[in-house]
């Protein structure tokens, strides 16, 4: 009896104590119920007075109101000019930008001109010296778009790298920038022996250089030729006739040369180039071609280059006086550049060796070039004057192409006057120039394919 009633009494202690626990948990939580209401009551009370308080108070009249319109406005000006500065500084950065873009998109060429297809057995490889320079790039031109391998070797004494920009990247093309007074290692099929100054003001301000690459650098070229079996051709000139007792000059005529005068550098310098040649062939079988080349002219002279065309087209563009050197009676035989290349081509191809004369057999007096330069250059207002004559100047130049006709099948195709005009816009367009682009490398060939 007495451990049943111990069970029994702890049964109803617990049930007990679990129903107090039941009662306090009910009451706590009717307590927060009743909090969480009253505080969303106060939150909407609080936000109705908020809205009450904002109608009635906000638009109240204020009593600087006045003053603070003004704030306003010279605030909004201010913004409004600062807009325009930033509008200004905008525009000017992105004139900036687009200036550097151009002159990005002009070192980096895109296109090339169309080139034929080559296989292993017809290119060749071909060296070019001064291939940098005004003929040279021409002549490169040509025997890229022919489909060789043209290596173009230049010091850029005269040449420029604009002349074969165009080139630059091409699979076949490969310039080394290098001095022929020093030997050259390479493999090559054909040379183009062209490096030397070819102007007056180029050739006599350094005459020793002169010397040394038509003399030094021309024993390296032929020694070259030597070394790998290659056929060279040596760009000679008509000064090596001097100033010419015989009219017109054949090849033939040995000349009336100075050899201590101040064109004596290069005139005799090219006759040793001659001499030199024959040398090599006669005494190490060289195959070897001498071009006599007289006067030439057309796109990618040099502005300053200090002959004829040069000058007086410069002095006619910017409506300066025409000087004529010495009474202007002198004759001269202009070719243009593209005929001359075409010569040069024919005399590599052919099996004739001994010198050729390449030039245009049309004389013209100096004076009445200058009269036909300024009347092809609209509106020039230029007058022509004579100044003092230049030592050792011939006095008559006119070549003798008999040679080049019957063994070359060659003549000039150029008109003076169409010559004359595409070099008149070449210098147009060099005065004009204000940065580089790639489209303003002149070039006679289209440009339609990307390789």
């Amino acid at each position: 009896m007495i451990r049943q009633s111990l069970k029994f009494r702890k049964t109803v202690t617990i049930v007990c104590v679990l129903s107090l626990l039941i009662f306090i948990f009910l009451i706590l939580r009717q307590d927060q119920i009743n909090s969480t209401g009253n505080v969303r009551q106060n939150q909407r009370i609080d936000k109705e007075f908020q809205d009450i308080a904002y109608r009635d108070f906000n638009h109240r009249p204020k009593k600087n109101d006045f003053n603070q319109n003004i704030l306003k406005d010279m605030d909004t000006n201010k913004v409004a000019d600062n807009s325009k500065q930033e509008l200004a500084e905008a525009k000017a950065r992105i004139e900036l930008l687009e200036k550097k873009l151009a002159i990005l998109e002009g070192r980096i060429p895109q296109k090339y001109p169309d080139v034929k297809y080559l296989g292993y057995k017809e290119r060749k490889r071909i060296l070019v010296t001064g291939g940098a320079g005004f003929v040279g790039s021409h002549l490169v031109d040509i025997l890229m778009t022919q489909g060789h391998e043209v290596i173009v070797v230049d010091n850029f004494f005269t040449g420029r790298k604009r002349n074969v920009e165009h080139w630059f990247g091409h699979r076949n093309f490969e310039m080394i920038h290098h001095d022929i007074v020093n030997p050259l290692y390479i493999e090559a099929d054909e040379i183009y022996h062209l490096a030397s100054p070819a102007s007056p003001p180029h050739y006599m301000q350094n005459p020793v250089k002169t010397i040394k690459t038509n003399t030094l650098g021309t024993i390296n070229m032929l020694g070259l030729a030597r070394r790998v079996g290659a056929k060279i051709l040596i760009a000679s000139t008509s000064e090596v006739y001097g100033d010419p007792m015989v009219h017109p000059q054949p090849e033939s005529y040995w000349g009336h040369v100075n050899p201590i005068g101040p064109r004596a550098c290069y005139d005799e310098g090219k006759r040793v180039a001659e001499t030199l040649a024959y040398s090599y062939a006669k005494q190490e079988n060289v195959s070897v071609r001498v071009a006599r080349i007289f006067n030439t002219y057309g796109p990618r002279m040099h502005v300053s280059d200090g002959r004829v065309v040069s000058n007086f087209i410069m002095q006619a563009i910017q409506n300066l006086t025409i000087t004529v050197y010495g009474n202007g009676k002198q004759t001269r035989s202009f070719c243009y550049v593209s005929d001359l290349v075409d010569g040069l081509l024919a005399l590599m191809a052919s099996s004739y060796t001994l010198p050729v004369n390449i030039g245009n057999p049309v004389e013209h007096t100096i004076e009445e070039f200058a009269v036909i330069i300024k009347n092809l250059v609209p509106g020039c207002r230029s007058t022509v004057a004579t100044g003092a004559a230049v030592e050792d100047d011939p006095q008559r130049r006119r070549p003798d192409i008999t040679l080049a006709e019957t063994h070359l099948n060659w003549s000039p195709k150029i008109s003076l006057q169409d010559g004359l005009q595409r070099t008149i816009d070449y210098f147009k367009e060099e005065l004009s120039r204000t940065t580089f682009y790639n489209n303003q490398t002149y070039m006679d060939v289209k440009v339609k394919s990307r390789h």
